[in-house]
């Protein structure tokens, strides 16, 4: 394990279970008090105890649930840190789940699905969906979920089967929709792709969706070397969404690759300029000093 990484067994660890008995011994040294029924002051005295026990349990979850918020700000800062890679999947959007009283609990793992998705914990998304879909089987949002942490672990085949099981119900689903063209698109099924990602641009009814359709369909046809299809559509996600920075990128290995070289440079420095903090806007950089060198782009991305 690398220096400084945490295992369940380390200090770390050990402190937030201290901290946890602590507060099952008190727990348990009032529940012995009761049994012994006291009369008279110091039953008086117990249920002052019991109070001031209440509110220091309360004190303590509100602190914890400020340094659980405080700790995705941590997730974010590590996310800019390991972007030698990347990827091309769609970034992860859903509405956080209310967590609502339901005899079954399904609720509370949805929620837990969705905070372990947002954090980057895919596999512990993973198994916290599956649970909830034992409680609640054929609950769209956590199959939709669960899609998403099996697709950004690359577990396509799975991902793909509940992503469909959501637009069978919900066909007008522009998420859902581009999700499944973007499996389609890495198992390299164009065709299926293309009539996904149209869809949802025809439907028009999430930006995000939209957006991204315009982007994956421009993979397609940069897969398919269809060049000046491609151009169309990764200009089009430029205007759509300026900020997306991988669309420079692919419009730069579009042009390059349908011969207009002096295009494909311009198009790496405009993705470059956006936003040169942005993993893409490196990748833009580098390759641009790549080509300058007299290399060539990857026919990869």
């Amino acid at each position: 394990m690398a220096d400084g990484a945490r295992a369940p067994g380390t200090p770390a660890a050990g402190v937030a279970r201290g901290a946890s008995s602590a507060w099952r011994a008190r727990y348990a040294e009032i529940d012995a008090t009761l049994d012994r029924a006291p009369q008279g002051p110091e039953r008086d005295a117990l249920k002052g105890e019991i109070v001031a026990f209440f509110k220091a349990v309360e004190g303590e979850i509100a602190e914890l649930t400020a340094l659980k918020e405080d700790i995705r700000k941590l997730v974010e800062k590590y996310k800019t840190l390991a972007s030698a890679s990347p990827s091309l999947a769609p970034a992860f959007e859903a509405d956080r789940p209310r967590v609502h009283a339901d005899h079954l609990g399904a609720s509370t793992f949805i929620e837990k699905g969705w905070s372990r998705i947002s954090l980057g914990d895919y596999e512990g998304a993973e198994q916290s969906l599956h649970k909830a879909l034992e409680l609640s089987p054929n609950d769209p949002q956590s199959e939709s979920l669960l899609g998403w942490a099996q697709m950004l672990q690359e577990k396509y085949d799975d991902a793909l089967l509940n992503f469909q099981k959501v637009l069978m119900r919900q066909p007008a689903n522009a998420l859902a929709r581009i999700n499944v063209g973007y499996i389609c698109l890495k198992k390299r099924i164009f065709g299926e792709a293309i009539e996904h990602l149209s869809k949802a641009i025809r439907l028009d009814n999430d930006r995000k969706a939209t957006l991204y359709a315009h982007f994956y369909l421009g993979l397609v046809y940069l897969e398919r070397e269809m060049f000046e299809d491609a151009q169309t559509f990764f200009r089009k996600t430029i205007a759509l969404g300026p900020n997306l920075i991988e669309a420079y990128y692919e419009l730069g290995r579009a042009l390059w690759f349908d011969g207009q070289r002096d295009e494909a440079m311009q198009a790496w420095r405009d993705g470059f300029a956006t936003n040169k903090f942005n993993p893409w806007g490196k990748r833009c950089a580098e390759l641009l000093t790549t080509v300058e060198g007299g290399g060539q782009p990857p026919r990869v991305a």
